[in-house]
């Protein structure tokens, strides 16, 4: 396959178009494709100067991803395709992918033509795919964003007709990859930690002057992050340590008995609706390495202990391990993370000002926070044709 070229009516440099341009985004399924997604987008909107006024954005997903509940929470307009999930292994199922996405493209194209599309921004998953193809077919110029170290196998697809292909992390094997960094909110790339760690922390309960340690596994928690935190909650709480413990929705059964008078508290919440509130509570995160994540602490200097999920092709240890090897975290792995290793390891680090220091020094180094412009300017020269 080639790269795609825009189609005739495309503007090109100098020309004035009469319309804003029409940028359509394809990144639905998890909160690791939505949310660089629905950060490029608001950045697109904030482009006064682009010709025609701010980009008109079209967000597409399908109807059994998050996207149905965040991407109108965000203001944007959302359009469904037919999902194509790819089988993980041989199985009779994959016979049914070749129909499937005939379908999708098809559908993809058709609206495509009917938003008038200049460019297609794909950030992977079972919905990127599609878009790659439709707009490959209808002669719409492909950006392909890739959030992880170690890419998928939509992204790897689209990257073989794109014009562009930003990166989060440097290195990523891509075809023409660049790096940009991960997409992210204001909210966050601006956020004040030291200015709002009083208030944050009032709003969960914890005491204004103690160590805080955030414990989280994405917005599903994580099983072996719970077990080893509550497993751990005497002793951490016991030397001073407070805890915002995020367990999530589905997991109840995580429960930490009411701390004694006097003690640091240790506080489980199911979902963490205010994560900039509680990155601005924290002094050090217990945590995954999701690409979104790593990308979170690094752009607010927040030091991570970082648990890689053991699962699938290793893409969150490789998603990491640039922001360890420059002193912002540690790694530990998921066989061996335990109560005896949190006392061990995160009590004498939670507790060590100095120490928390320089980790967040280096944290902060590593981030990207403007990597919403840089991909928002990319995306424009694309569809202006100066790509």
């Amino acid at each position: 396959m080639t790269s795609a070229q825009p189609a005739p009516d495309h503007p090109i440099e100098g020309s004035a178009p009469a319309r804003p341009l029409s940028v359509v985004l394809a990144g639905g399924g998890t909160g690791g494709h939505i949310e660089p997604m629905l950060a490029l987008a608001d950045a697109l909107t904030r482009c006064t100067g682009a010709p025609g006024g701010p980009p008109r954005v079209t967000c597409l997903g399908t109807s059994r991803g998050m996207e149905t509940r965040l991407v109108p929470a965000r203001g944007y307009d959302l359009r469904l395709i037919p999902p194509v999930p790819l089988p993980r292994r041989p199985t009779l199922d994959l016979l049914r992918v070749p129909g499937r996405v005939r379908r999708s493209v098809a559908e993809t194209r058709a609206l495509l033509a009917e938003l008038s599309a200049d460019v297609v921004v794909g950030f992977g998953g079972y919905v990127a795919l599609p878009a790659y193809l439709g707009a490959w077919r209808s002669g719409v110029p492909v950006v392909v964003h890739e959030q992880n170290a170690l890419p998928g196998l939509a992204n790897r697809v689209g990257a073989r007709i794109a014009a562009r292909v930003a990166v989060t992390v440097p290195g990523t094997p891509l075809r023409g990859a660049e790096h940009v960094g991960m997409p992210l909110r204001p909210q966050l790339t601006s956020l004040d930690r030291a200015g709002l760690r009083a208030g944050a922390r009032a709003h969960f309960g914890l005491d204004a002057d103690r160590p805080t340690l955030l414990v989280f596994g994405g917005s599903q928690g994580a099983a072996s992050l719970n077990r080893a935190a509550a497993g751990a909650a005497d002793a951490l709480t016991g030397a001073g340590v407070q805890v915002l413990h995020a367990r999530g929705p589905k997991n109840t059964d995580v429960t930490v008995a009411t701390r004694p008078v006097g003690q640091a508290p240790y506080v489980v919440v199911d979902y963490l609706e205010r994560i900039d509130l509680a990155y601005a509570a924290a002094d050090l995160a217990l945590c995954r390495s999701g690409a979104v994540t790593v990308a979170e602490l690094s752009a607010v200097g927040l030091p991570g202990v970082f648990v890689p999920l053991p699962i699938g092709n290793g893409e969150q240890r490789r998603n990491v391990l640039p922001l360890v090897q420059a002193g912002g975290g540690l790694l530990v792995e998921d066989a061996e993370l335990s109560p005896s290793w949190l006392v061990d390891h995160v009590l004498p680090l939670v507790t060590d000002p100095a120490a928390l220091a320089g980790y967040a020094e280096h944290a902060l180094a590593a981030g990207t926070p403007d990597a919403d412009d840089r991909l928002a300017e990319m995306v424009l020269q694309v569809a202006g044709g100066r790509a």
